[in-house]
């Protein structure tokens, strides 16, 4: 498996969100605007790349009987750091993320990917993992909060494309993440067919 492939293989091919559809809790629930979209891919991200990391570098030493405890524990080790980290340094996006930082222990795309690929692989493959599918999940958050964003409030990254007036409300609220996501997936299926 070349680098390159693994590489890219969650951005486009295996996208956690578009493709695969893992992680919905926190792209339905954080993506009100693409700041909190992108601070939440980031910040998973983050815990993907250190967790595979470390599952690769240790997975010798962890018996079958202990394995997906142990992966949680690494993960959450690693959320903590990241929860401190933000508390500390970005306390306003800390704010608006709130749980849903702490719910990156149990998030699918990082457990899975500890599990279905860490484990198996070397710590090099794995950290090129972590970081393509890292980069996928904050692609897809990203641009799912930009969309409803816009939709919603005529804003991208709080910068005013068009008046707020013709924003339309339902695209912030909860319903609009669910449309939003509908139309994305459609607009991305029609393209990998064409």
């Amino acid at each position: 498996m070349s680098n390159l492939k693994v590489l890219t293989n969650g951005i486009i091919k295996d996208n956690p969100i578009f493709v695969l559809l893992l992680g919905m809790c926190p792209t339905l629930g954080t993506t009100s605007s693409a700041i909190n979209g992108l601070g939440m891919g980031l910040a998973t991200m983050f815990v993907l790349i250190c967790s595979n990391v470390v599952v690769s570098s240790i997975k010798r030493f962890i018996p079958d009987m202990v394995r997906i405890p142990s992966f949680i524990v690494i993960i959450a080790s690693f959320v903590t750091l990241l929860q401190m980290l933000m508390q500390a340094f970005l306390p306003g996006l800390y704010a608006t993320l709130g749980l849903f930082i702490p719910l990156i222990v149990v998030n699918c795309v990082v457990l899975g990917r500890a599990e279905a690929f860490a484990a198996k692989k070397n710590p090099m493959l794995s950290l090129l993992d972590g970081i393509g599918m890292g980069l996928g999940f904050t692609l897809a958050l990203t641009l799912l909060g930009a969309v409803r964003e816009f939709f919603g409030t005529g804003r991208i990254f709080d910068f005013g494309v068009i008046p707020e007036e013709y924003g339309m409300l339902v695209f912030v609220l909860a319903p609009g993440a669910f449309i939003a996501l509908g139309y994305l997936i459609a607009v991305i299926n029609s393209f990998k067919k064409a």
